[in-house]
Parts: structure tokens; sequence; C-alpha cells
């Protein structure tokens, strides 16, 4: 069974920084495209973030680019997001993504999801 779980939300002052953290376990790490959503209240869910299985190609938002960073490290099992230089309009539940890695890994189906941390900006 392949389970998702986030860390590393809460809240920060605009200008802030803070970092997720998102632990797989279940399957083999290296064979999953990774990603990061976003949902704000009254909005839909957005992608954030997205690397590769090998992590060599990564993929962001116009809204988040030169501001957050996706990294993963295969020998943790773990894909973290570094999001720095926040603002109010970044606040929103953040989710863990996972794709199979036989799929393209910015827009194909999401295979699994995590439970999701808050993360909230105040001005």
């Amino acid at each position: 069974q392949v389970q998702l779980v986030e860390s590393g939300g809460g809240l920060v002052q605009a200008g802030g920084s803070l970092r997720l953290s998102c632990a797989a376990s279940g399957i083999t790490f290296g064979t999953l495209h990774m990603g990061w959503f976003r949902q704000a209240p009254g909005k839909e869910r957005e992608i954030v973030a997205a690397i590769t299985g090998n992590g060599g190609n990564t993929y962001y938002a116009d809204s988040v680019k030169g501001r957050f960073t996706i990294s993963r490290d295969n020998a943790k099992n773990t894909v973290y997001l570094q999001m720095n230089s926040l603002k109010p309009e970044d606040t929103a539940v953040y989710y863990c993504a996972a794709r199979y890695i036989v799929r393209d890994f910015r827009t194909g189906q999401v295979d699994f999801w995590g439970q999701g941390t808050q993360v909230a900006v105040s001005s």
C-alpha cells in the first residue's frame, strides 16, 4: 500500500520561508514522478511543481518560479518543496502527489495523493 505523508506546513509571515517534505512508503520511490499541488479556499487544485523519477527534470508553475524549489532524495524516499519569499496568495493546503513513471511528469494522471498540509502566509 502506497502512502505519502506530508510535513512542514505552518504559519509564516510574508517574505518568509518554509520547507515541505513528503515521505513515501510502499513502493520503489524511483518509479514515481513526484509533484506538489495546492488548493486555496474556493479555488481548484493546481500544480505547483513536479520532478521526474530520477530528479533530472523539474517543472514549476509560473506563479512560483524563482521562489520555490522542488527536490528529491531517492535514498530517503522523500520529496521536498523549499518555499522562499512567500506571499499571502501562497496560502493553501499543499498536497504531495505521485505518478507512475510511465506518465508525463507534469500533466499525467496522479496515482497517489498525500493528505495535505496547511500553509498560511500572513501579510
